[in-house]
């Protein structure tokens, strides 16, 4: 069996290795890999076109200086796929590069077509859904409410759960050995999270650095730590060195893959508040139990245009999951450090608002359940049989 399979940030990475893992469990070693991953997916076997990186661009404004170069990528992936008569084309997430690689192979093939993630349709452009039925067959959803916006459609979608559910949390030992190894002992924690990517950790960095200083002046006692992803770790340190108090940075790259898994669940554990960017990172953080606080703005162009779109007043996923707005965030602009350090120190001083949201959240993803990319994977093998 041959599979062609693409992904386009750490999010995705994360969900195709698991997906690939669930597809040699259950269809055996007589698999093969093709497409576009990053680390995880290479783990599991795949060797990448082309450096996954180079799709991991945020932002209506940001993606035009890439374009061209985008549209090339998307023609090589594209002819890639027909040369190799894949069994089954996978895309996930990353829509703008994804969904037109499988739209320009549909109009020369019948080829199935996989969506993994389904569009967030019920936040903003409702008419995705239609505009990728014709050369999509089946969409994997994370989230339980999902399906029925991609059914009205004509597609099959299959719920298969968050793989966040399914991760490893800390244990009391490794949260222990963490705050031992970084002198952090029994201090309040604030764990800081700008994103993975170049461009939203250049927006965001400089407003969480004033959210550090103007926590500083009322908690002298907190303590920041910032896992730095490893695409921008450089960047981190770069933009930090300025700071007459820097954040504890957790730079992993020198680190082995478990050694460096560990330490960021230890992070994630020992933490007694966040502030991240908008994203998958919120549902890290109630898997563990974090209370969190939200940030997130793009280009001056960019927030226009979503502001115009967007149709639902949260973008955290667990106020979404949980149809509550318990969790604090503080999007477009909204997102000024003279609003968010506050909101930091009132979920600091009640912490407990958020644990039954984190709680029901990672219930209705399908904590306790079979692993999301095991049922990936059954899904995928399943429609092959339509």
């Amino acid at each position: 069996m041959k599979v062609y399979v693409i992904a386009g940030e750490l999010s995705g990475d994360k969900l195709g290795a698991a997906l690939m893992a669930g597809l040699k469990t259950l269809h055996g070693a007589d698999i093969h890999f093709h497409g576009v991953g990053g680390p995880r997916m290479q783990a599991e076997g795949l060797a990448s076109q082309f450096p996954m990186e180079e799709l991991s661009i945020m932002g209506l404004v940001e993606i035009l200086p890439k374009y061209l170069h985008l549209k090339r990528r998307i023609r090589e992936c594209a002819a890639a796929i027909e040369a190799l008569q894949p069994d089954v084309l996978i895309t996930i997430d990353s829509p703008d590069f994804c969904l037109r690689v499988a739209k320009l192979v549909r109009e020369n093939s019948t080829l199935r077509a996989v969506h993994y993630v389904a569009p967030s349709v019920w936040a903003w452009r409702p008419k995705r859904a239609e505009k990728m039925a014709p050369f999509i067959d089946q969409v994997l959803a994370l989230l339980p409410f999902e399906p029925p916006y991609m059914e009205a459609h004509g597609m099959r979608c299959d719920f298969v759960g968050h793989p966040v559910v399914n991760d490893p949390v800390a244990s009391a030992d490794e949260i222990a050995a963490f705050r031992a190894a970084h002198n952090l002992n029994a201090a309040p924690m604030a764990l800081i999270l700008p994103g993975s990517r170049s461009g939203e950790v250049r927006r965001l960095l400089p407003i969480f650095k004033d959210v550090m200083t103007r926590l500083q002046a009322s908690r002298p006692d907190l303590r920041f730590v910032l896992p730095a992803a490893p695409p921008v770790a450089d960047l981190v340190h770069e933009m930090t060195a300025d700071m007459d108090a820097p954040p504890l940075i957790l730079d992993t790259r020198e680190m082995a893959r478990e050694a460096a898994q560990v330490e960021k669940r230890a992070a994630f554990g020992a933490a007694d508040v966040a502030l991240a960017a908008s994203g998958t990172v919120s549902l890290e953080l109630a898997a563990a139990g974090t209370p969190m606080v939200i940030a997130y703005d793009v280009n001056w162009i960019s927030r226009k245009i979503f502001e115009r779109m967007l149709k639902i007043d949260t973008l955290t996923l667990a106020n979404l999951v949980t149809e509550t707005r318990v969790i604090p965030e503080f999007i477009g602009r909204d997102c000024r450090a003279d609003l968010i350090a506050p909101g930091i120190l009132a979920v600091l001083d009640a912490p407990e608002a958020q644990q039954k949201v984190v709680a029901e959240t990672m219930q209705r993803l399908g904590r306790g359940g079979e692993d999301p990319g095991l049922r990936a994977a059954r899904a995928v093998l399943d429609g092959l049989q339509d």
